[in-house]
């Protein structure tokens, strides 16, 4: 099925269809859709660019694809239960339907969350550094979110408010969505003439995250501690999704508040917070080497070449292994066995002397009675 959305304004007019092809596959085929395409693409993209900058951050390569896989399914699920939980009221009566993702339904911010929980957990277990590997991940997720946007201009989604502008688009679904959301929208303030066209929201934020990226990509090297570009994800991304969200006729709810606008802005005054203390306790401390980027210590280049990791492993090997070896009844410890046991062994003057200490001990307590 093909749509034709429109910008009137510059005279532009694009003829969309969701599914790119269909494999011949069974009796109906399986069709493989655009979004899916580009969110992929995006994966992709990110994986690439940060892999290719694991020696910036002291990473090694073979250790953070393994954080990476599991991190993105950490990521999947928690952007589907980040959209659930705040759309309570459509899956509660359709409890099923939770499980079928394809239908639509994730959200951005409970993806990052999501990821970050799994990765933090991954780090662990495979021994790489947690800030070193998140400060890696910003450019790759901020060049993942400005292509995987554009899986919203495919299927005419995420988009905002009536604009005047000259790049507001229109088409059939826009017009018919928002006639049905009309009166929802109006509860929250949002007055809307559904024949205008709208701000196209997915572009925003993709164009706000492409500048991100080279943001990130140039603060790389350049970083005074391992988890400013952490600091600087929630803080950039924070800014615009605050101002996008706010544009937007799509937002997930908590009452009459937007709550990704909530947390974007509670993100950009953390981080905010946290970088002004970091950076004023490193310039109080007056030494160089204080909270030093991991990246530029010795360790890490055996780090990133995987001699540090052999070394862990021939360490290991080398330790014997402790068994606990249980104790038999016989050899048990008797604290008044081992006692006279070690008089015995002293002799007979010893054994005269303790006779000698109790006969004492005797009469000095008849003498109190």
């Amino acid at each position: 099925m093909t749509e034709t959305l429109s910008f009137p304004g510059l005279g532009w007019e694009f003829h969309l269809s969701r599914a790119a092809f269909t494999i011949p596959i069974g009796e109906n085929g399986i069709t493989v859709y655009w979004y899916g395409i580009l969110i992929a693409l995006a994966f992709l993209s990110a994986v690439f660019y940060a892999f290719r900058r694991c020696a910036t951050f002291g990473i090694n390569a073979d250790r953070a694809i393994d954080v990476v896989l599991v991190s993105a399914i950490g990521g999947i699920l928690g952007a589907r239960i980040y959209y659930v939980l705040f759309t309570w009221d459509y899956y509660k009566d359709n409890l099923g339907e939770i499980f079928k993702i394809w239908h639509g339904g994730i959200a951005i911010y409970g993806g990052v969350i999501g990821a970050l929980l799994v990765g933090a957990l991954m780090c662990k277990i495979r021994k790489v550094r947690f800030l070193p590997m998140a400060d890696m991940a910003v450019g790759g997720i901020l060049l993942g979110q400005a292509i995987g946007r554009w899986g919203n201009f495919v299927n005419i989604e995420a988009f905002g408010s009536n604009t005047t502008l000259p790049w507001g688009m229109t088409s059939p679904s826009i017009v018919s969505y928002l006639s049905g959301m009309k009166e929802e929208l109006s509860k929250i303030g949002v007055e809307i003439d559904p024949s205008m066209p709208v701000h196209p929201t997915f572009f925003y934020e993709s164009l706000w995250c492409l500048i991100g990226f080279g943001l990130a990509a140039y603060f790389a090297g350049r970083r005074r501690f391992d988890g400013e570009l952490l600091l600087f994800y929630a803080a950039w991304y924070g800014t615009g999704r605050a101002v996008i969200e706010g544009l937007r006729t799509d937002s997930l709810m908590l009452g009459t508040i937007r709550v990704s606008q909530l947390l974007a802005i509670l993100c950009v005054i953390a981080s905010a917070l946290i970088w002004i203390a970091v950076r004023s306790k490193i310039k109080s401390s007056n030494d160089p080497e204080y909270l030093k980027v991991f990246a530029k210590t010795g360790e890490a280049a055996a780090v990133v070449s995987g001699e540090y990791y052999k070394r862990l492993e021939e360490e290991k090997k080398k330790q014997p292994e402790k068994v606990a070896q249980p104790i038999k009844p016989e050899t048990a410890a008797n604290p008044v066995q081992e006692t006279v046991q070690a008089v015995k062994e002293a002799g007979p003057a010893e054994m005269d002397r303790v006779q000698l200490r109790r006969r004492q001990r005797r009469k000095a307590v008849q003498r109190m009675r």
